[in-house]
């Protein structure tokens, strides 16, 4: 991916912006194999009338409490906050690179996990519009260019897009190292592993 994303190169910060990588966040990467042992990635698409990032497509996840333990126990908790997944469902293998939002100031770590197939989602209200289970293969053919405006901005980023679902920001940077990192590419048939 180019990594040229929101906000454009030369764009004015927003008021009272953070700096880059200032708060700490995770996200967990849900991946699960079909009847098939087709791979499908885990994703889910914000409320629409959330005041950051509304009906963006993104990965369960957010800022550490202090609570957390560990990033990896904040991505565990968020998962099983907005959409229900039970910690001791998800199985960890692996941590991408950390990927920073440029409009926000955070600094996302992002954990893979298998679960099982047939997860019965329960959904946060307060965030959480939909669960996407897509299949990981058409996420690949789905990379793309796109076109977007952002206050007033038209800029053109990274994307992937599958059916009707546009992700992209932080969240087709996280995917972009889960497809160059995943053994065999995550083919069909092929266990899911980092490399």
């Amino acid at each position: 991916m180019s990594g040229f994303t929101w906000p454009p190169e030369g764009a004015p910060a927003a008021a009272g912006s953070r700096p880059r990588g200032e708060t700490q966040a995770a996200v967990l990467v849900p991946l699960f194999l079909d009847e098939r042992s087709e791979p499908h990635l885990v994703l889910t698409r914000r409320r629409a009338d959330l005041r950051r990032h509304a009906g963006e497509i993104a990965f369960p996840g957010g800022r550490r409490d202090d609570e957390d333990e560990s990033l990896r126990d904040t991505a565990l908790r968020e998962a099983e906050e907005e959409i229900g997944l039970p910690r001791d469902r998800a199985s960890v293998i692996g941590e991408l690179p950390a990927t920073s939002t440029f409009a926000t100031g955070y600094l996302i770590h992002p954990f893979v996990a298998t679960i099982p197939a047939g997860t019965a989602w329960r959904l946060s209200p307060r965030e959480v519009d939909a669960v996407l289970e897509l299949p990981l293969r058409e996420v690949r053919q789905g990379r793309t260019t796109a076109e977007l405006e952002r206050r007033g901005i038209n800029f053109q980023t990274d994307a992937y897009v599958v059916d009707e679902h546009m992700i992209w920001g932080a969240t087709a940077r996280i995917i972009e190292h889960l497809l160059e990192r995943l053994r065999d590419g995550g083919a069909p048939g092929a266990p899911l592993r980092l490399e």
